[in-house]
């Protein structure tokens, strides 16, 4: 599913090489109400990621220091990687090398030590295990085996969140590295587990499962190695947690999708505000599951799986709405369907085998929609409170009159927002289509209709007309239409932005074809609309 997925996402980030992943995807190929869906099952995945990672780094610092009160140390572990973030840590390639490197030397240690054992003492075990009948009969276990497997491909879902952290090229990369090492060492461990141990004895040490693993077959000081290792590597996966996190909830706060006051930054730049949101989300759910590890798998694994849906759905919405925008490399139709098929067999697979788990998705998954959904219809929200507000001034006017001109401000102030729509002379259906993208996803009701040209000659009179027309159409819309003579690129989209106060991410063009030399990131993330 990994192999189809490279491709998946190569596509994807290939054409859109911007934070946000499945989310940044959808919100270029749809309405943004339905990226927030994606954006929403993200943010459960991090979550779970940090709180997997933190819990099961402890269990296994316990094997260490015996009575570490596994549910403080959880704890103490995210604030203490909150505190780093909001200081201005982020993840360091070279760390990040070195913790690689360590961990792959581990690994491999592991799996020859225990081939070693296996020589001495025979396949005895795990010839028992295999001929043990599974149950419900090879198929069903098969299906169950296949949901469950998907926890340990934690983390794939990450690179594309912080793409614009990356240089040029390293994303594939991403992916290649990620794909290789677990069709590598998730089937090596699960093989050696089942020689090591009789089946029966997985249960009671799965929360440190490798480091037992060494124990058996090469003694306290392989167990010890295995454990510093896994903290070491599970620590990494929660700072991994915050940046993307971060990544993800500024991109969406800049769209205007979270309330604005999450953009207050610190000293060393960092946006603290989210990273301590998130540390309380995270011991939330935390508590909520009292640190059963299957409980929080059920959750991530059930969040996970549906943003890989919804990033394989992103990809089809790219071939067919977007088919004329540049990118690297194109997944083939079968690779994305089977890949989502794939996907979504574990995920009703998942569903099936933990039903209790879709109690704990749903208390946060439900909350965080409504959020982002009054987020985005507030306009709607604050005119029906006006309209209450009207019914109930009649009656009390001078006490309630103050209450009408605040929420008709705040609606203008909203409404005021400008945004621009980059032309180069479309046709009248495209300049509608535009506008209409505008009204449908956006509150304001000021549009600027700007064609960059070298020359004012080079504009065709028929845009003007064109121009006009719609703005007769749509008499509630503010068009202003400008002429920039100057060449199109990242220096003006910059310059522009200065000028006029409106962020890159609220300007608008269409799918530029194969003529555009800039990617969409270095255009400073300007959105495609038609």
């Amino acid at each position: 599913m990994l192999y189809l997925y490279r491709a998946i996402y190569a596509e994807v980030v290939g054409a859109l090489p911007l934070n946000g992943g499945a989310y940044n995807a959808l919100l270029n190929t749809t309405s943004k109400s339905r990226a927030s869906i994606a954006a929403c099952l993200t943010i459960l995945s991090y979550m779970a990621t940090a709180v997997i990672s933190a819990s099961t780094a402890m269990y296994y610092v316990q094997t260490l220091w015996n009575g570490l009160p596994v549910m403080y140390a959880t704890v103490g572990l995210l604030a203490l990687f909150m505190l780093l973030t909001i200081i201005g840590i982020t993840e360091s390639a070279v760390v990040a090398v070195g913790i690689f490197i360590v961990h792959i030397c581990s690994l491999i240690l592991l799996i020859v030590v225990g081939g070693g054992y296996l020589l001495t003492n025979g396949l005895g075990t795990l010839f028992a295990n295999l001929q043990t009948p599974a149950p419900g009969g090879l198929g069903t276990a098969l299906l169950f085996g296949f949901a469950a497997a998907m926890l340990g491909v934690s983390g794939f879902e990450s690179s594309a969140n912080f793409v614009e952290e990356q240089a040029d090229g390293v994303f594939p990369k991403t992916l290649r590295n990620m794909w290789v090492a677990v069709a590598i060492f998730n089937p090596a461990m699960a093989l050696l587990a089942l020689a090591l141990l009789p089946i029966a004895q997985v249960e009671p040490h799965q929360v440190a499962l490798l480091s037992y693993m060494g124990m058996i077959s090469g003694g306290p000081w392989l167990s010890w190695l295995i454990s510093i290792d896994a903290a070491l590597v599970l620590s990494g996966a929660v700072l991994t947690s915050y940046v993307g996190v971060n990544g993800l909830i500024l991109r969406m706060t800049l769209d205007r999708c979270l309330p604005q006051f999450l953009l207050k930054s610190n000293r060393r730049g960092s946006f603290h505000r989210i990273i301590i949101a998130f540390f309380f989300l995270a011991v939330s759910v935390l508590l909520i599951t009292k640190g059963e590890l299957k409980a929080l798998a059920g959750v991530y694994t059930l969040s996970f799986l549906s943003v890989m849906a919804l990033f394989g759905l992103g990809n089809i919405l790219l071939k067919v709405k977007r088919d004329r925008l540049p990118r690297p490399s194109r997944a083939g139709w079968t690779k994305v369907i089977v890949g989502i098929v794939a996907v979504l067999i574990a995920l009703v697979g998942n569903a099936i085998m933990n039903p209790p788990y879709l109690r704990v998705f749903f208390n946060y998954f439900i909350p965080s929609m409504m959020i982002i959904t009054i987020m985005l219809t507030r306009i709607t929200l604050l005119k029906g409170c006006l309209f209450l507000v009207r019914i109930a001034s009649a009656t009390m006017y001078h006490f309630l009159g103050g209450v009408t001109d605040t929420i008709r401000e705040k609606i203008d102030v909203i409404n005021s927002q400008q945004v621009v729509f980059f032309t180069r002379g479309d046709n009248v259906a495209n300049l509608n289509s535009a506008i209409l993208y505008v009204r449908d996803n956006e509150h304001t009701n000021r549009i600027k209709i700007v064609t960059v040209v070298k020359e004012k000659k080079e504009v065709p009179d028929k845009l003007k007309n064109d121009l006009k027309f719609l703005a007769e159409t749509y008499p509630h819309i503010d068009i202003d239409f400008v002429i920039v003579e100057a060449e199109f690129g990242p220096d003006l989209i910059q310059d522009l932005s200065e000028k006029w106060n409106i962020p890159a991410n609220l300007m608008f063009i269409g799918s530029p074809g194969g003529k555009l030399v800039y990617s969409q990131a270095e255009l400073g993330g300007v959105r495609l609309v038609i």
